[in-house]
């Protein structure tokens, strides 16, 4: 069978026109342990902001949870006419990792989804229910190739331009607990095959924090064809200082397909996020690029304001909107890891 690539298929980037966004609803106590019903306020922000320019397909338990969600995003003002459910049952509420990447054809050629496997960031959490979240999205549109692909990746993991690159790291996808038989050049060539790529730009460790061991959606991000934005810690005396340091070293010397040197945005951290005396991998960096707009998590700090003016800088034809995300980042996440989006077949870029 021909691979993704090989049959013209490719990921676009973020900032693509996007069909909808994909969500699974949160429910799973375990991962907000004694709060999660402080993240709701922020999550049904982040949905009525989704649903002002796009699609919101939202994965539910059951029926119940169906009329509680709708009944709430009802009171806020939602644009119900735009969200859509789909009684498709998750162990947890990250659909960047568990969903689909979908592809576009070069050639014209319509849509196609990946599904990757999936065991929960090396086997961390229960699993079954999520992996099957691809099979069942594929369910719903005819005319959609699935490709099944062959080994663990998660879509935080990675970031691409649309043009041939792709960012990941050494800490995440060369860890043991993914694909412990395969090496870096193998990985390389599944990432090609089934994202479309033709470079990959590695960089090194994650953030304090984070149990994905290191997604690159809490450290660097493309925000134009040669523009990547990176996360950077300024207080030296600060755990993430010295491998956000390396990662930025690691971008100025890397090349693009193209063969041109990327421009690289330094994106400040925020204040360190403590919960339960534990550190949470609070980034600015886990924005989301929707039809229009960039909404990127805040944390009640000076830099809120900071992160702000870069990303407005980056995204001058877009609105961008900080949502709170110092509840939702005791799930060890924010509202990158939580969304996939669906791009439309035509690719149009929004103004």
């Amino acid at each position: 069978m021909k691979t993704p690539k090989e049959e013209g298929y490719y990921m676009p980037a973020e900032w693509a026109e996007h069909e909808g966004t994909w969500l699974s609803y949160p429910h799973n106590e375990d991962s907000w342990p004694g709060k999660i019903e402080a993240i709701f306020p922020s999550y049904h922000l982040f949905i009525k902001t989704l649903a002002e320019s796009e699609e919101v397909h939202i994965n539910v338990e059951n029926l119940a949870m169906r009329q509680m969600v709708e009944e709430a995003l009802t009171n806020i003002g939602t644009a119900m006419e735009r969200v859509k459910f789909h009684q498709f049952a998750t162990n947890d509420a990250w659909c960047r990792d568990h969903g689909p990447a979908f592809l576009l054809n070069r050639n014209g050629n319509g849509r196609a989804m990946v599904n990757w496997k999936y065991n929960a960031w090396g086997g961390k959490y229960e699993s079954a229910l999520d992996d099957l979240i691809p099979s069942k999205i594929h369910s719903l549109y005819e005319g959609i190739k699935l490709f099944d692909a062959p080994i663990v990746m998660e879509g935080g993991s990675i970031d691409v331009n649309g043009e041939g690159d792709l960012l990941t790291t050494t800490s995440c996808l060369l860890n043991e607990n993914r694909n412990p038989e395969l090496k870096q050049e193998e990985i390389e060539g599944y990432l090609c095959d089934y994202y479309g790529v033709d470079n990959i730009i590695w960089l090194g460790d994650g953030i304090a924090g984070d149990d994905t061991d290191g997604h690159v959606d809490d450290l660097s991000r493309f925000v134009d064809r040669d523009v990547i934005v990176t996360a950077v810690e300024e207080d030296r005396w600060d755990e993430n200082y010295a491998p956000l340091q390396e990662n930025l070293k690691k971008l100025n010397s890397c090349r693009l397909a193209n063969g041109k040197q990327p421009t690289v945005v330094e994106l400040p951290m925020p204040d360190t996020v403590v919960y339960e005396e534990q550190r949470l991998p609070a980034s600015y960096a886990n924005f989301y690029i929707a039809n229009g707009k960039v909404i990127f998590p805040t944390y009640k700090c000076l830099n809120d304001t900071r992160a702000a003016y870069v990303l407005e800088k980056c995204f001058p034809d877009r609105e961008v909107i900080g949502i709170d995300s110092t509840d939702i980042v005791w799930g060890l996440g924010s509202f990158h890891c939580l969304s996939q989006q669906m791009p439309k077949e035509n690719n149009k870029k929004i103004k």
